[in-house]
């Protein structure tokens, strides 16, 4: 850019107090989209939850899994009762809603953050506050918190995320990768979860509809399935983003992801 005409963008930002965001490059959103490349596990895909929205495909890896934390509980709870229909303990969390008052079903009023107050609870110290639980066992996270996942999954201590072996995240605002410094946030939060894990299936959310440039289609959330790399039997790619099992969220079109979420 210009010098000059950069001095004046500069200028007029800071007398407005608007802040000029730096956009991200193509290559930088490829780079995102590549860590969310799903792989086959060797495991089975089967769908938990109700159909449409609330409902997400999951490996057939669940034996021994001794309990599901799941905040953000809003108006579905059929996958949590899959869960414990399948002999997990149940744990939700969510400040917004009443208490189901399902039994077997264990609810906090508070909502997933880093810190614990009144109002909130880390996901560190949920677990911790679950004597029932063994200090080993294997878990399995369900998250759906309107975009709290940044923050707190990136507070989530290493050992405890590894714990959870199955993860399954709806992330959202990814609509906003195009500016650079947000997508600084979403790399970080999937360097975190491949660290350990390999994402195994990703699904738009088709209640808003996609942002298209370059020919790439970001969807404004996305769920995502992941599990720990000591349960994988095989890591191959995918032949198809689309599986037998997904349902639309909504009754609008079908989303379909462009080529680039699996190159």
């Amino acid at each position: 850019m210009n010098r000059s005409i950069e001095s004046f963008l500069a200028f007029i930002s800071s007398a407005l107090n608007i802040h000029i965001e730096k956009a991200s490059s193509e290559s930088d959103i490829l780079e995102i989209i590549s860590k969310f490349r799903p792989y086959n596990s060797g495991h089975k895909l089967i769908r938990m939850g109700p159909d449409g929205d609330g409902g997400y495909l999951v490996p057939d890896d669940l034996a021994n899994i001794e309990a599901c934390f799941s905040p953000g509980v809003g108006e579905f709870y059929q996958f949590e009762l899959d869960c414990l229909n399948r002999g997990m303990k149940v744990f939700l969390a969510d400040k917004s809603v009443e208490n189901p008052s399902v039994e077997g079903l264990s609810f906090i009023p508070k909502f997933l953050g880093v810190k614990n107050d009144e109002n909130h609870v880390t996901l560190e110290n949920w677990v911790a506050m679950q004597s029932s639980i063994e200090e080993s066992s294997d878990l399995l996270l369900q998250m759906d918190i309107e975009g709290g996942e940044y923050q707190t999954m990136l507070g989530v201590p290493t050992a405890l995320l590894n714990r959870f072996r199955i993860i399954v995240l709806e992330v959202h605002w990814l609509n906003k990768i195009w500016s650079t410094s947000f997508g600084q946030i979403v790399n970080a939060l999937l360097d975190k979860l491949n660290e350990n894990h390999t994402c195994i299936h990703i699904h738009p959310n088709n209640y808003l509809n996609p942002i298209k440039r370059s020919g790439i289609i970001i969807p404004k959330a996305l769920e995502v399935t992941f599990i720990r790399n000591d349960r994988l039997l095989k890591r191959e790619k995918v032949e198809s983003l689309q599986h037998v099992l997904d349902q639309d969220n909504s009754n609008r079109k079908t989303m379909e992801l462009s080529e680039h979420w699996n190159a």
